[in-house]
């Protein structure tokens, strides 16, 4: 006897679908262990990457999760602040403090009664510019942006100040510091800084008109020009040279147009020459870089001691603290000259490693100005393309005067020279970089909280506001500056 059984009148009347219509049992079981076997590979591909077993990219559905988030947020942001900067930096900062130690005895010996007298300011120098920039280093870029206009402001002021009879100090003929206590305040070394911070506000409120306007690219030629003719007042033309060649850089990595900047070229090459060639000191000092040994004991003495220290060095060296330049033959031996006392005693394996540290730290100042650049920071990039030319163009000039490839000038080799307000001014110089490249990575920078309270914004609409203040896209921002 065979038994016929109707499914259709076994099926449930609850309005549910018969899947078996489209498919079989076997088949939906299959597919069902299909899919729970994909799963199961994904989320175990995901915590194999959270592990840090694979660099590569993490699956989405990595990303969801709080530990995936975590991994990625610790692989992008592992330093603080960029460490070549640093390493570079402080390698430098280092090796100058040595140096100066070692070219400044004698002299310190002959003029103090104490041998180290100018080792521990240059040390006291560089204990207030490492505080100067730590304050700076939580302080966001946004602040420095706004108040560019101000520093300017202080810093033409403070030019004025300095020629004032009474507040301005004479030294060698020129009177260039102001007196502040522990030390002299080199007013050229902040008007570098005031420009560069400036000018890189300026191309973000008037890029257009920068790019396509005489009357945007005639406006900060004003104030440079203005800032010059204070300089040349001082009797300080490195300075000058220094700013405007900075200035111009700025100018042209923001797509000011060619035939402007070849004429401003021309028009500061020209002006140069008359500069050089009216003060008679000027024309001097040429007349003897062309030949320092017609006159060796006068006019050359400078260039050809130099010379000397360096023809001593040799590849090696003579070891650290045998100098006998130093010892009262090369003038400056631990200012403008301290590259030459640093080939005499460390050779030349000793000064192209200094060549070697200025060429890596402008370099990589370049690379972290190009990457903020990338991520619409463009405020950051130019302030960074700006500081780099000018600790650039100042270390090349002084080691090529040190040579006796370029006349002499009252320029320090940045980071090392002796000197407190240019040990301070480069150590914010610095701190500022590692700050815009801080800023570059971090959507929450470190001192935001504090600044926010202090704004009275809450952390979240600081954070949204990062990219419009920088890119210059704010409607707040002033233009007329």
């Amino acid at each position: 006897m065979s038994v016929e059984i109707n499914i259709d009148s076994l099926t449930p009347k609850f309005g549910h679908k018969d899947k078996s219509n489209d498919e079989s049992l076997t088949e939906l079981f299959e597919n069902n262990a299909r899919k729970r076997v994909k799963k199961s590979n994904t989320v175990d591909k995901a915590r194999t990457d959270i592990a840090g077993t694979s660099k590569k990219t993490v699956k989405k559905g990595a990303r969801s999760t709080p530990k995936g988030v975590r991994a990625i947020a610790a692989e992008k942001h592992k330093w603080l602040f960029d460490p070549w900067v640093i390493v570079i930096a402080m390698s430098i900062i280092t090796l100058g403090i040595i140096m100066v130690g070692s070219a400044s005895i004698s002299i310190a010996e002959r003029n103090n009664g104490e041998p180290f007298y100018y080792l521990y300011r240059q040390l006291i120098a560089a204990g207030l510019g490492l505080f100067l920039g730590s304050l700076v280093l939580i302080t966001p870029i946004k602040i420095w942006q706004k108040a560019g206009p101000i520093i300017l402001f202080i810093g033409i002021f403070l030019l004025i100040a300095v020629l004032l009879p009474g507040v301005g100090r004479e030294i060698n003929g020129s009177s260039r510091w102001i007196p502040m206590g522990i030390f002299n305040l080199q007013v050229s070394e902040l008007i570098k800084l005031a420009m560069v911070i400036y000018l890189a506000g300026y191309l973000v409120r008037h890029s257009k008109n920068v790019r396509k306007t005489i009357k945007g690219f005639f406006m900060p030629m004003v104030v440079l020009a203005a800032v010059a003719v204070l300089l040349l007042m001082e009797a300080d033309l490195g300075a000058t040279v220094v700013i405007s060649v900075t200035a111009l850089g700025m100018l042209f990595l923001g797509g000011v147009r060619l035939w402007q900047f070849l004429v401003l070229m021309l028009i500061m090459a020209v002006s140069v020459y008359y500069l050089i060639i009216l003060e008679p000191y000027r024309l001097e000092r040429l007349q003897s870089f062309m030949n320092p040994w017609a006159d060796p004991f006068d006019t050359g003495f400078q260039l050809t001691q130099s010379l000397i220290a360096f023809g001593r060095g040799e590849l090696t060296g003579v070891g650290l603290g045998n100098s006998i330049q130093k010892l009262f033959y090369l003038p400056e031996g631990h200012t403008d000259f301290l590259f030459a006392v640093l080939a005499e005693e460390l050779g030349g394996i000793g000064a192209i490693t200094v060549i070697v540290l200025f060429a890596a730290l402008v370099s990589r100042i370049f690379v972290l100005a190009k990457k903020a650049e990338q991520v619409k920071h463009i405020f950051s990039a130019y302030m960074m393309f700006g500081l780099a030319i000018w600790i650039g163009l100042q270390a090349f000039v002084n080691i090529a005067v040190n040579m006796g490839v370029m006349p002499t000038k009252g320029l320090t080799l940045p980071l090392m020279s002796y000197g407190g307000s240019s040990m301070m001014i480069m150590c914010v110089v610095i701190a500022l970089i590692l700050r815009a490249e801080h800023e570059t990575r971090f959507k929450y920078p470190l001192g935001s909280p504090f600044w926010s309270a202090l704004s009275g914004k809450k952390r979240g609409q600081e954070g949204g506001q990062k990219s419009g203040s920088q890119s210059g896209q704010s409607k707040t921002t002033k233009k007329s500056f």
